[in-house]
């Protein structure tokens, strides 16, 4: 766990998977069993990051290079942290977080050529904070991108570029959950909602030391 009062639990997977509903369902779970949670998401979070996130999630494809699209993910992290993240885990409470570092490791560190030295260093100089229960909800990535595209809205940027990436990321952030067991859990994104849900609300209050209601 980590050394601040509060718990840092994220969501990570392909666009599509449902990781979004899934972090809000955890929220309201945990929230309804007398725990003080704050729900945020990435990029944003904050006033400053949220808008970088418009920058980076809209427009065409190519609208940024991936070494500028670093400098801006871990932008709006930094300012997401100091005015969001780190006090509320200050504070005790519990933050659940819809994505964030692993999403630049994968999306930015491997979309063109291999950038993740960049964006470890990055990580290490300017964030140093990892999560102490991240969940990757796995999903097929034609079902994820379909799901995605349907939603026809205006940040559709990363879906643009095609299922061949969300195939990249999905190996991707499996990989990385298979390199750290201890804090990542795969949960099988394809069953109805509330099986997922069940599911993720068991993992999490176990990791929390809680019994399952």
């Amino acid at each position: 766990m980590s050394a601040r009062p509060g718990i840092f639990i994220t969501f990570e997977g392909i666009d599509g998977s449902g990781k979004s509903t899934q972090a809000r369902l955890l929220a309201e779970a945990l929230g309804a069993a007398g725990h003080d949670v704050v729900l945020t998401r990435e990029p944003g979070g904050s006033e400053g990051a949220e808008q970088i996130r418009a920058l980076v999630l809209e427009g065409e494809p190519e609208r940024w290079s991936p070494q500028t699209e670093i400098l801006l993910f871990t932008a709006a992290r930094r300012d997401h942290l100091e005015k969001r993240i780190w006090p509320a885990l200050e504070a005790g409470r519990i933050v659940i977080s819809d994505r964030f570092a692993d999403s630049t490791r994968m999306y930015q560190g491997l979309r063109r050529g291999d950038l993740r030295a960049q964006v470890d260093g990055l990580h290490r100089m300017m964030i140093g904070t990892e999560p102490d229960l991240t969940f990757v909800i796995d999903m097929d990535p034609a079902t994820g991108l379909a799901r995605a595209k349907g939603r026809q809205g205006g940040e559709e940027r990363f879906e643009d570029f095609g299922e061949g990436l969300q195939r990249e990321m999905r190996a991707g952030f499996l990989a990385l959950a298979s390199a750290d067991p201890a804090r990542f859990r795969v949960i099988d994104g394809a069953r109805p909602v509330e099986a997922v849900a069940a599911d993720v609300l068991a993992r999490a209050l176990d990791r929390l030391g809680e019994p399952v209601r």
